[in-house]
């Protein structure tokens, strides 16, 4: 507050009672506006962006508070204050029923007159730092009692910067109140010359922003905590993403396999991420050609996402390779995955499709578990095949699978897909559009052109979940 010692400070005229009214109001309003906001801001404690969305708007909310409070201030005008001159002054009750000596608590101002060694401290000082207004304030050489040890240098160089440089006064410190709590007061202060050019004393205004702060600090744990979180799960797509390109087959992507290891078969396949989650999925599609000339082929889809999950879609993937190099039949060979998935230490539940198929005399041998059956187009016309028993894989370990066998022609086309490439629980209205673009497929000149044509009708990035295809045309 301006020192009445100053020449260099006339008083200042307050501003409109009218305009600082009005100001008050749009305060108001907007604490209000962002109130409602802060009520709408989800945060159950597991989302890193809803804790710092709530930060935010508690940071807000502070500073908004100071600010009424700053502006209801200035439109009442300065209180009187208690001066200690050898007796206890008492200061009257304002308008409106708030005793002066009662004031918000947030601001005080205080001045130390350097010729008489007199303090003068508003009511508001003395409530901040919690002292008992009866009390004398507290001189310059006294005040760094109030503060912590580790602040004590920093107040005594703003003061002495002030007092002998005549420099403004603006930082923080922090004191201990009686009461044993802690508070971060931010100080500033200017020192009032007399007419040789030397200090007189020095006033200051003095601002508890204890809960400022600490919105400003849970606001930049939330931020840093945000972009750890993105962080780790852009870490944890990459991981996936690598690992998933190391185990599918080298042309998972649009180009077509080599045909030398799948003789008899022109074969193509996609993979399809989900376009609401940027964590890979557990999707597999393989085609490997077997020690006595026949060619596997599978599809499969673990639940979940994350590289967990591909990991475990990588050993199931490998476990199928393994065992039908050695010679197991696709009903055995879900059996075993079944065993395999149940007795994992993290257990999981998958869907799979596994078929051996035989070029010289082109049988199909096939076994499902909990899986959408192959599709199979001939003549312009697709129909599903007949799948036999089997549940989903790691749902209980006694589970048996049957086996199926068809009989193919050259130029059919086998479709083999998860059922992510639809909407969820939409499984029969995926595999109706899928039938329904016989015609299309059968005109198809390779078996790349038919998946191209199955990831036009679904959409490249559409999906609710990570998806395959794969395709493979009868020679």
């Amino acid at each position: 507050m301006p020192s009445h010692l100053s020449a260099d400070h006339p008083p200042a005229q307050p501003p409109g009672r009218g305009s600082v009214d009005a100001l008050i109001s749009q305060a108001r309003r907007l604490k209000g506006d962002v109130d409602a906001v802060r009520r709408d801001a989800q945060d159950d404690g597991s989302d890193p962006r809803g804790r710092w969305e709530r930060a935010l708007c508690d940071l807000a909310l502070h500073q908004l508070n100071d600010l009424d409070e700053h502006l209801a201030q200035l439109r009442d005008g300065p209180p009187p204050v208690a001066v200690y001159a050898g007796a206890e002054a008492l200061a009257p009750a304002a308008p409106g029923g708030r005793p002066h000596g009662e004031p918000l608590g947030r601001v005080g101002s205080a001045e130390w007159n350097l010729l008489t060694d007199e303090a003068t401290w508003s009511g508001e000082l003395y409530q901040l730092l919690g002292r008992d207004p009866a009390a004398p304030p507290l001189t310059l050489d006294e005040l760094p009692s109030l503060v912590l040890d580790a602040d004590r240098p920093r107040l005594t160089a703003m003061v002495t910067d002030c007092l002998v440089d005549a420099k403004p006064i603006d930082g923080e410190f922090r004191v201990v109140r009686p009461d044993g709590t802690l508070r971060t007061v931010h100080m500033m202060g200017e020192p009032v010359l007399g007419a040789d050019g030397g200090t007189d004393a020095m006033w200051a205004v003095l601002r508890d922003v204890s809960e400022l702060r600490r919105s400003q600090r849970t606001e930049r744990e939330t931020r840093d905590s945000l972009q750890h979180h993105r962080h780790r799960a852009q870490t944890e797509h990459r991981l996936a993403v690598e690992f998933q390109e190391a185990v599918l087959p080298p042309w998972r992507g649009s180009a077509r396999p080599p045909h030398r290891g799948h003789p008899g078969l022109d074969l193509a396949a996609h993979y399809l991420p989900a376009s609401t989650s940027t964590l890979i999925g557990g999707d597999w599609y393989d085609a490997l050609e077997l020690s006595d000339g026949d060619t596997l082929l599978s599809v499969g889809d673990l639940t979940g996402h994350g590289p967990t999950v591909t990991s475990e879609m990588a050993m199931l993937l490998g476990a199928l390779r393994g065992m039908a190099m050695a010679g197991t039949g696709p009903g055995r060979l879900m059996a075993l995955l079944n065993q395999l998935l149940d007795a994992t230490a993290q257990p999981a539940l998958g869907s799979a499709v596994c078929c051996r198929y035989r070029p010289a005399t082109r049988t199909l041998v096939w076994a499902q578990a909990g899986h959408p059956a192959p599709l199979l187009f001939r003549d312009g016309t697709g129909r599903v095949l007949d799948a036999p028993d089997g549940v989903l894989l790691g749902a209980t370990s006694s589970a048996v699978y049957g086996q199926a066998e068809e009989t193919l022609k050259a130029g059919d086309l086998l479709l083999l897909h998860t059922d992510g490439l639809g909407p969820r629980r939409a499984g029969p209205a995926t595999v109706r559009r899928l039938l329904g673009l016989a015609p299309r497929l059968g005109g198809a000149r390779t078996a790349q052109d038919c998946v191209r044509t199955v990831v036009e009708e679904f959409g490249e990035n559409e999906r609710e979940d990570d998806a395959c295809v794969l395709v493979a045309r009868i020679a």
